[in-house]
């Protein structure tokens, strides 16, 4: 079966009411924020826009009127599932990327019709992160949970649990991390004492979706807070390393680890020569270069793991992102190898969550929806 006609039989399968594409049907039954911005974007290619914009509407059904908050995950169906845990009923209490900046952006590019109102809730979501989340001494903007990153397991976080990496130990230690989130009077995530992090890869991801919508929308102001925050980025490079650092308490410590996540500030980085030191590792076989796409970690750290989640394996949307940021710094040579291992990845993984970046071997959710970006890149 041909790829396009593997991901329309998935994502007709995983379509659900009120409108969004589960991640998967067992392991993910929910709307996550970031999967379904991607979804959108799929949606779209596969030709159906009037569900292309239903998902990308229905990620703000959570949003707070006032502060703009947007969670990443509403429970539709079942408004009690983790409210214990959360503290609120149908929707978390943390935000995930911003993705809809750029899906924003991108439907209305190709001539999809945007309502004015979702183009309203991008620009809130973002005003919130920009405006309101607490800022690190370097001044990036800080996440109120790792799981915000959507990266969970990333060895950027070891410094925060205890070392080695434990398993057990950091799954309750991201547990207690949410009861330790600061809200506003709203409700809305804006610091944590007990994870004072700036995420590189985060911020990267801000300001990458608030300088699409900007330019999208005609809002200069949004452009110029997003080439604020990635002028803010490019002082956190790191030239022994080859990549980005996080800030906070981690930066001394995992927050320097190489990890692919953090190379996503080759979006934003007004400095070329970063920008292109960082792709330039995406195909070399010593760093994160693999026949399956770029590995998430380095090889050369000693916590890379190739099949374990977050400490190694390809991941589709990193693989996509970075596709985009090849293509944007005209690295030709590094998008077609990117898209072709993203492809081919997807093809023989069988549309797993994440792979093997030697072996393609999935792991994860199979199939997982966000996979279909692979489409995107053909």
């Amino acid at each position: 079966m041909r790829l396009d006609d593997r991901v329309r039989a998935v994502f007709e399968a995983h379509w659900r009411e009120p409108g969004y594409t589960c991640p998967s049907a067992e392991r993910y039954p929910w709307q996550w924020l970031w999967d379904s911005c991607f979804h959108s974007l799929v949606w779209h290619r596969l030709g159906d826009d009037r569900r292309a914009v239903a998902e990308l509407a229905n990620v703000f059904a959570g949003q707070d009127s006032t502060t703009g908050f947007v969670p990443h995950v509403a429970y539709w169906g079942d408004p009690a599932h983790h409210a214990d845990f959360w503290g609120r009923q149908g929707f978390s209490c943390i935000s995930q990327p911003p993705m809809y900046g750029h899906t924003v952006a991108q439907l209305g590019a190709a001539g999809v019709d945007v309502p004015d109102s979702v183009m309203a809730s991008a620009r809130a979501g973002l005003g919130f992160l920009l405006e309101q989340r607490r800022r690190s001494p370097a001044g990036l903007i800080e996440v109120a949970h790792p799981w915000e990153t959507g990266a969970d397991d990333s060895p950027r976080w070891d410094s925060l649990t205890a070392s080695p990496f434990v398993l057990s130990t950091w799954k309750e230690r991201k547990g207690a991390l949410v009861a330790s989130i600061t809200f506003d009077a709203t409700g809305s995530p804006i610091a944590n004492d007990e994870c004072e992090v700036a995420s590189a890869g985060f911020n990267a991801l801000v300001a990458f979706n608030a300088v699409e919508l900007g330019r999208a929308i005609g809002d200069d102001a949004l452009v110029a807070s997003a080439q604020e925050l990635s002028s803010r980025l490019t002082t956190r490079w790191d030239d022994a390393q080859l990549t980005w650092v996080d800030d906070g308490p981690t930066a001394a410590g995992s927050g320097r680890a190489r990890t692919l996540d953090a190379l996503l500030v080759a979006l934003v980085d007004p400095d070329a020569s970063h920008v292109h030191q960082a792709l330039d590792q995406l195909v070399d076989p010593e760093a994160y270069g693999g026949r399956f796409g770029p590995a998430g970690v380095h090889r050369g750290e000693p916590t890379f793991a190739p099949d374990v989640y977050w400490r190694g394996p390809a991941w589709p949307q990193l693989s996509y992102l970075l596709w985009v940021a090849a293509t944007r710094a005209d690295r030709p040579d590094i998008a077609a190898a990117v898209g072709a291992a993203l492809v081919d990845a997807a093809d023989i993984s069988g549309l797993t969550e994440y792979w093997n970046p030697d072996t393609g071997a999935g792991g994860g959710a199979a199939p997982q929806s966000w996979t279909g970006l692979a489409l995107l890149v053909e």
